[in-house]
């Protein structure tokens, strides 16, 4: 079978473009969430739950020291953008 007959029948999608959408819903809509947070009828998009691992971890090299801490806030408007990103890629 040759690569042309195969790229005709396969839809060209694959999981690192559905994981670049959703990473883009994430930012896009935490950037909105962020810029609702001062309008009074909009600040419900920026409502959510914040939560980081316990502690920074810390990576000493000698030269220089690494501090690594991971927080993950989860907000409406950012479900939104994950929501629009899965339609997008369902789309595509």
């Amino acid at each position: 079978m040759n690569i042309l007959a195969y790229s005709k029948h396969s839809s060209g999608k694959n999981g690192w473009s559905l994981f670049l959408l959703i990473l883009a819903g994430i930012v896009v809509g935490g950037l909105i969430g962020e810029l609702a947070s001062n309008v009074s009828f909009l600040k419900w998009l920026n409502f959510g739950y914040s939560f980081a691992f316990p502690g920074p971890i810390n990576l000493d090299l000698k030269i220089m020291t690494l501090m690594l801490q991971i927080t993950f806030d989860i907000t409406i408007a950012s479900i939104i953008g994950i929501g629009i990103a899965i339609f997008t890629f369902r789309k595509i």
